[in-house]
C-alpha cells in the first residue's frame, strides 16, 4: 500500500472531504442559513446540473402568515429558487396542493410572492395533472401523484417543522401529501404506512427542512402565535428520514417516536438513529 506523508495526506482531505450527512445551520437570516447548509453539503451543483427542471415543493397547505408556522417560511423558498437557477436549472416549478383555498394559501404564506420573485414558475396545480401511480405499499396498491413531480430532473423537498394532531409531526415526509391527488385524507385511518408509499416513489435530490420557526402545538393549521417558537435553523441532507429524525429532536422527540419514521427507516428509505450520522453544525453571526 502507498503511505502519503502527513502533511501531503492532510492537503488531500482537505481538498476532497466527505460531505456530511446533514448539515444543521442557525442563524437570522432565513436566506443566509439556507445558502450556508447547502454549501456545507458540497454545494448546489451537487444537487442541480446545467438545464434541469427543478419542482421545489414546500408547505403551502394552510392560510397563514409566515409568523404562524404553519406553511414553510417563504425566504428559504427563494433562497433555494435563487440556487437552482445558478446552478443553470432551466426551469425553477413551486407548488403545493393546500387544503384551504389554493389562492389565499398562495398569497397569505408569502411563497408564490417571494418564490416568483426569485424567478420561479409558480402555479396552482391542475387536477387533469394527475397521474395514477402503481405504489405497490403496504397501504395504498396506487395513488394519483403529481405528474410535474414525476417528471422533474430533480425534486427538493422543503416541508416547514411543525406539530400535528394525528402524526404526531410533521415534516419532510408528511410533506409528500402535498403531491397527492385523490381523497386524500382517506389515508389517515392508516397513516404511518400510506406516508411511506408515497414516499417511496418520489427521490427528493435534498430536503431542506425550515425550523426558522416551529409550531409546537395545534398542528397542522396553527393560528396561535403562543405556539410558535423561534428556532432560526435550517436542517439539510439527501436522507429524508434522517431530516425528520433530527427534525424530531427540536420538539423533544426521537425519530422513533414517529410512527411514519420507523416504518420509513424499516422500509430501506432511509436511516433513523442521527448518533451514527456525520452532522455539521454551524452557527453564522
Amino acid at each position: 500500500m502507498l503511505s502519503v506523508p502527513g502533511p501531503l495526506r492532510g492537503i488531500l482531505e482537505a481538498a476532497d472531504p466527505k460531505p456530511p450527512d446533514l448539515a444543521v445551520v442557525r442563524g437570522t437570516s432565513p436566506e443566509r442559513i439556507t445558502r450556508a447548509a447547502i454549501d456545507a453539503l458540497g454545494g448546489i451543483s451537487r444537487f442541480v446540473s446545467r438545464g434541469d427542471v427543478v419542482v421545489i415543493k414546500p408547505n403551502i397547505g394552510w392560510d397563514r402568515r409566515p409568523e404562524f408556522a404553519a406553511t414553510t417560511n417563504p425566504e428559504l423558498v427563494a433562497a433555494l429558487v435563487r440556487a437552482s437557477l445558478e446552478a443553470g436549472a432551466k426551469k425553477v416549478k413551486v407548488f403545493d396542493n393546500p387544503v384551504f383555498d389554493a389562492r389565499r394559501c398562495y398569497k397569505q404564506s408569502g411563497i408564490a410572492d417571494a418564490a416568483s420573485r426569485a424567478g420561479a414558475e409558480v402555479s396552482f396545480m391542475d387536477t387533469r395533472r394527475f397521474k395514477d401511480v402503481k405504489l405497490g405499499g403496504r397501504a395504498l396498491e396506487s395513488w394519483p401523484l403529481y405528474r410535474d413531480v414525476l417528471e422533474a430532473d430533480k425534486v427538493i423537498n422543503a416541508p416547514v417543522a411543525k406539530h400535528h394532531g394525528l402524526a404526531g409531526l410533521t415534516m419532510a415526509l408528511k410533506n409528500w401529501m402535498g403531491i397527492m391527488g385523490g381523497r386524500r385524507g382517506s389515508i389517515h385511518h392508516s397513516l404511518d404506512n400510506s406516508l411511506v408509499d408515497v414516499a417511496a416513489a418520489i427521490k427528493p435530490a435534498l430536503t431542506v427542512l425550515d425550523a426558522v420557526r416551529i409550531l409546537t402545538a395545534n398542528g397542522p393549521q396553527g393560528g396561535d402565535l403562543q405556539d410558535v417558537r423561534k428556532v432560526d435553523m435550517v436542517v439539510a441532507g439527501i436522507d429524508q428520514v434522517a431530516v425528520d429524525s433530527f427534525g424530531a429532536t427540536l420538539f423533544g422527540m426521537k425519530g422513533g417516536d414517529l410512527g411514519y419514521i420507523r416504518a420509513a427507516h424499516q422500509a430501506g428509505l432511509g436511516r433513523m438513529d442521527i448518533s451514527r450520522l456525520r452532522i455539521k453544525r454551524i452557527r453564522l453571526g
